[in-house]
């Protein structure tokens, strides 16, 4: 199969680039940075070091970039077979124009054959996000056959890759050796690609907020409480046995709610808890904690990783202390090297924290919940 993957980064190379490749597809990377391109366009392959209870060093072979900026990338749109980004939620809508370009050379050039689109990102149900954004950009004519041909495919995506080392290659990447990829079977059309390590549900939305509420969650409290304590990786961080269990019961907090919501079994999500924290102290990961506590305006959305799980409480009548102190630490991130850290901090002076917090969250300001995260806040100092 030819799959043209948006994103070489890190990610886009160590997770999903990798797994497409190891199952023989032909991938083409589309990214910005010529000098990446020229690299992968030249020695069409690069080191992964996969990193767990052992460590492996595999090498992706037979690989290609194109510029996403360029004509090429839309004759690759014309004759993929399926299409995937890992790019970050906020540039998503930034492909979805070249996107549409490229779909209208496919239906012009009469390639009406199944073609099929995963957006690979941190982020709710991101390709219908990423369709609807190609619609804008698509002509109306164009649309039907869209919906007969294109598979807009929603994924949850599960794996920690930490920014390179500086070393003599710059290609070369270390990804945990835990990976997860669900998609949505319902969404495909056509065949579903048989890749090792994807996996099709027929109920995406329990793995995408299992992974929401356990792993992002888990990973954002872990870096803001370290963020306070002085620490610089999330390792440090989660080594500290205070924040380990403070940690482990927000995350705690937020499985009652999926146990509630979903069916799952308490014990074997407890177990992935347990996963997962091991995972954050995986001595071969260096996961900087201002990398993973970047842009807390996101982070502290009503849809995202803190405040989705506490809504689940309130609904519920569950316990949510730990989340309200992962929100209250939220609060004091700072990063002068972050826009969205830096805006939050104007917000808190300009506002208050109470008005701050529910123009971030919204979540009303006069609430009980959001005075019990204010005062937890004004603790923390």
């Amino acid at each position: 199969m030819k799959t043209l993957h948006f994103g070489a980064g890190n990610i886009g190379r160590g997770f999903i680039g990798k797994l497409l490749a190891d199952a023989s597809h032909q991938v083409t990377f589309a990214d910005v940075n010529e000098t990446l391109i020229d690299q992968l366009n030249h020695r069409q392959e690069y080191k992964v070091h996969v990193v767990g209870t052992d460590q492996k060093l595999d090498v992706v072979r037979n690989v290609a970039a194109v510029s996403s900026a360029g004509h090429e990338v839309i004759a690759r749109i014309i004759t993929a077979d399926l299409v995937t980004t890992a790019v970050g939620p906020n540039i998503l809508d930034k492909i979805a124009s070249t996107l549409a370009k490229g779909l209208q050379a496919r239906f012009d050039a009469g390639n009406l054959t199944p073609l099929n689109v995963i957006a690979c990102e941190n982020m709710v149900r991101g390709t219908s996000h990423l369709k609807q954004e190609v619609l804008k950009y698509l002509p109306v004519a164009y649309h039907a056959t869209l919906e007969s041909c294109v598979g807009f495919v929603d994924s949850a995506v599960d794996r920690i890759v930490p920014p390179a080392a500086a070393n003599d290659d710059p290609l070369e990447v270390t990804v945990e050796s835990f990976s997860e990829w669900i998609v949505d079977q319902t969404q495909f059309k056509g065949d579903l690609p048989q890749v090792a390590g994807m996996e099709p549900t027929d109920n995406l939305m329990a793995f995408v907020e299992r992974k929401l509420f356990t792993l992002n969650t888990g990973h954002i409290v872990t870096a803001y409480l370290g963020k306070l304590r002085g620490y610089q990786t999330v390792r440090e961080a989660i080594e500290d046995p205070v924040i380990r269990s403070k940690v482990r019961r927000a995350m705690e907090e937020s499985g009652a709610v999926l146990v509630r919501r979903y069916g799952f079994d308490p014990r074997l999500h407890a177990a992935y808890i347990e996963k997962i924290l091991t995972r954050f102290a995986n001595p071969y990961l260096v996961d900087e904690i201002d990398r993973v506590g970047r842009q807390p305006l996101r982070k502290l959305a009503a849809g995202d990783r803190l405040v989705k799980p506490l809504l689940g409480t309130l609904e519920y009548g569950l316990p949510n202390d730990h989340l309200q102190e992962g929100i209250a630490a939220a609060l004091h991130y700072r990063n002068a090297d972050d826009p969205q850290a830096v805006e939050l901090q104007t917000l808190l002076t300009d506002l208050g924290p109470a008005q701050a917090l529910a123009r971030v969250t919204g979540l009303d300001a006069d609430s009980e919940i959001v005075a019990a995260i204010v005062a937890r806040y004004h603790n923390l100092q």
